[in-house]
């Protein structure tokens, strides 16, 4: 039996706050952390940026903007873009994957997964396409959101947001989603399974921004944040934490209940605590998060020094 001896985080402190900066998402380079992520515009689009951070977590430099450019009207892209993984190939180029924003007359917005690549070690980015590299189909009729992707045993996998129901709420709709699973040979062209890995339970509406390891002894560890149906935009009770679960296999899980709760005091994440990125260290782990506001009080870290 797999025994979570890695729930004790502790949290550190807020590391930037200059803008709104949601979902961060981490390329370990040999100094420091770049740390990828999504402002507003005076629109309201997601705009992706980065800020280079040292290694000692103390200080950092930035921000600068991503020079990927939102899509023409009409594109999957065109209302924003939003970093959710960033993998560094055999080869040396990076993949960027994103999130494409686009507005609707039925729902408020949808999303699809774009692609980016990097042949000089992230200082530019191409996109691949004009139209995503995983989108709605028969396959996955709603919308997808932010994405693990791992390369393991020879195939790229992938844990990624799947929406597949909206609800009324007080004039408002609401986006329902789970964790679902997909397979790619070469990182491009995806193969999702209707398979879901992680069930919503009770009031629970969201499981967004899975994030993936592999054990030295062949376990998966996976951490995510969660959210009620209704009222988590202002409820702490009902806002997003952040869980842990396991899987002997990637595809079948066991949560492990929530590993870092919201601040007890009146902080910049006493109301949500959500986007977690992990990065492993030699002799800890380290959980880069947002706090309140989906990112608009920035982001912080937590420290796990008991590795599995």
């Amino acid at each position: 039996m797999y025994i979570n001896n890695s729930k004790n985080w502790n949290r550190v402190r807020n590391i930037f706050n200059e803008h709104h900066s949601q979902l961060p998402v981490v390329d370990v380079m040999n100094n420091f952390y770049r740390i990828y992520y999504s402002t507003r515009d005076d629109k309201g689009r997601s705009i992706p940026m980065y800020f280079d951070l040292s290694k000692d977590l103390l200080k950092y430099e930035g921000p600068f903007n991503v020079d990927l450019k939102l899509g023409e009207a009409g594109f999957f892209d065109w209302s924003g873009i939003m970093p959710t993984k960033i993998i560094t190939l055999e080869s040396g180029e990076k993949y960027l994957y994103y999130i494409g924003w686009s507005r609707r007359l039925d729902v408020p917005y949808h999303n699809n997964l774009g692609l980016a690549i990097s042949n000089d070690g992230g200082n530019t980015w191409n996109k691949f396409s004009k139209g995503p590299v995983f989108h709605t189909s028969y396959k996955e009729p709603g919308y997808i959101g932010t994405a693990e992707v791992i390369k393991d045993e020879g195939i790229f996998k992938m844990w990624y947001l799947s929406c597949r129901k909206w609800i009324h709420n007080n004039g408002i709709m609401e986006p329902i989603y789970d964790i679902k699973y997909a397979t790619s040979l070469d990182g491009i062209n995806w193969d999702p399974w209707d398979i879901t890995c992680i069930e919503l339970q009770n009031e629970e509406g969201g499981i967004s921004s899975s994030r993936v390891i592999i054990d030295n002894d062949g376990v998966y560890r996976m951490w995510f944040s969660i959210r009620d149906r209704t009222g988590y935009r202002e409820d702490p009770e009902r806002s997003y934490r952040i869980e842990g679960a396991f899987s002997y296999d990637g595809i079948k899980w066991e949560r492990t209940g929530i590993e870092l709760f919201r601040s007890e005091f009146d902080s910049w994440d006493n109301i949500m605590v959500a986007y977690p990125y992990i990065v492993e260290e030699s002799d800890k782990k380290i959980m880069f998060y947002n706090g309140n506001g989906f990112g608009k009080s920035g982001i912080g870290y937590a420290v796990s020094e008991n590795p599995v």
